[in-house]
């Protein structure tokens, strides 16, 4: 099957170009093994080695039969996912039933395994952690970038020694919270509290202690990032959300966002954007859907529209 790919230099010869058209795109035919321009046909190169596995799989059981690796390396594991368990399976590799007599022997070696495995306070550490991270990242659904990126994030604070003294679920819920700023990821500190185990000012300080002791670039938070949630919780049409993000990015080019919390922002600008689009709603469901009161709505929409001086239908 034919798929286009962009061929870079193996050859010391820069960016790979066709001799006859000079276009630097390409199909890789994995059936034939050739690299054919895209846009004049020309066969670049031929018989192009197959580097995959030389057996063949139809179903994902006989893939996994037939692989002879394993899951590629993860920072969200505490081993990273490169040590090996023995099974609890009474059963050998063969299918075949072990004797009674080896069972104990068996059973004791798993003991000893799982107990060599945590062996130092850091690893003892990770391993409570990554638990966390997979509770917390699977209540707030996180998708795995951000959950790699979190992992990273918590993994550098624990080597320089900023989770002692603190709690590990302060920690982890914190690098989720950056992850998904990183990522641009619509997930607020109050969403984050709401499912983490501890308290806002908690998350609030592992996050500040975090942004200043780990070299991390963190993006400033936008209101634009929270608009597709918080208008899929309220029902709002496309054009509404449209006109949404044109008022905050005037509000933006003004300077009247520095300083603004983001939620409330997003609340305010999706409540007018309603109102000249009428496709309203009332400022309670608007505060429900983005975590804010209903006090800081009315604020932020004043404040929008004296400022960008919008008329306000009643």
């Amino acid at each position: 099957m034919a798929r286009p790919v962009r061929a870079m230099a193996d050859r010391q010869q820069g960016i790979q170009v066709c001799s006859i058209c000079g276009n630097s795109e390409f199909y890789e035919d994995q059936t034939r093994g050739e690299f054919i321009c895209t846009s004049c046909g020309c066969v670049m190169d031929e018989r192009i080695m197959d580097t995959g596995p030389e057996w063949r799989a139809f179903t994902a059981e006989e893939r996994n039969a037939r692989a002879r690796t394993g899951s590629p390396q993860t920072l969200t594991m505490a081993d990273k996912g490169l040590a090996t368990t023995l099974g609890w399976s009474d059963r050998d590799a063969n299918g075949r039933a072990i004797a009674a007599s080896n069972r104990a022997a068996i059973y004791r070696m798993r003991k000893w395994q799982i107990r060599t495995l945590v062996h130092s306070s850091q690893h003892r550490n990770l391993s409570i952690a990554m638990s966390e991270l997979d509770r917390l990242t699977s209540q707030l659904g996180v998708p795995s970038e951000a959950k790699e990126t979190a992992a990273l994030i918590y993994r550098k604070a624990l080597s320089r020694r900023l989770v002692r003294g603190r709690s590990i679920e302060g920690m982890v819920a914190a690098a989720i919270y950056l992850s998904c700023r990183i990522h641009r990821i619509p997930r607020q500190l109050d969403e984050v509290v709401t499912e983490a185990r501890v308290n806002r000012k908690e998350l609030g300080q592992c996050v500040r202690l975090i942004l200043r002791n780990v070299r991390i670039k963190v993006p400033i938070p936008s209101a634009n990032d929270l608009m597709p949630r918080i208008s899929a919780d309220l029902g709002l049409d496309g054009r509404t959300v449209q006109k949404a993000m044109e008022i905050i990015n005037m509000a933006r080019e003004r300077g009247i966002t520095a300083g603004k919390d983001p939620g409330g922002l997003a609340a305010a600008a999706l409540y007018i954007a309603g109102i000249i689009t009428n496709d309203r709603r009332t400022q309670r469901e608007i505060a429900e859907a983005s975590n804010v009161t209903e006090v800081t709505v009315r604020n932020r929409y004043k404040d929008l529209a004296n400022s960008l001086e919008i008329t306000i239908r009643p």
